[in-house]
């Protein structure tokens, strides 16, 4: 059988990415395979850009947050309530089904894009900066394919 594929003490590379509601990647960040994730929510917030809208000063920041249960702690949904934003996020320990696999599709479906890009699904790279810039540039490129067939 082998190593469990979730094992965490695996070696490895994680993408971490936060996108609006069409599936455009806003912030992206590059961490160990051993780290957790809920390590990289806040930074990922912190980076993101200010989201355009109506009239009048530009959001900094979402409304709502949408995340699955690796994001579920008491201490990160205070710290996003204090920043405004109301966190949806899927509880541990609780049976499947909480309502959020039609948002979490639009997640997966960004993960799919991007590892299409095969030194992004095969880390050949031995520097993470290196590496973090080959992610950020398939998400420039996913956001030009974006704009290409929204005109």
């Amino acid at each position: 059988m082998g190593p469990s594929p979730v094992d965490r003490a695996r070696p490895g590379s994680k993408h971490h990415v936060i996108v609006d509601r069409y599936g455009t990647p806003l912030a992206v960040s590059l961490t160990a395979g051993n780290r957790h994730d809920v390590t990289q929510l806040i930074p990922l917030l912190d980076a993101m850009p200010h989201v355009r809208g109506r009239r009048g000063r530009p959001r900094s920041r979402p409304k709502r947050l949408f995340a699955d249960r690796g994001y579920d702690y008491d201490k990160y949904r205070r710290l996003l309530r204090k920043r405004g934003i109301t966190p949806r996020i899927a509880r541990r320990r609780q049976a499947h089904g909480s309502g959020l696999g039609k948002t979490r599709g639009v997640v997966e479906r960004v993960f799919a894009w991007l590892h299409q890009f095969k030194r992004l699904r095969i880390r050949y790279e031995i520097r993470a900066d290196l590496h973090q810039g080959l992610l950020e540039l398939a998400c420039s490129l996913i956001c030009l394919r974006r704009l290409r067939t929204s005109f």
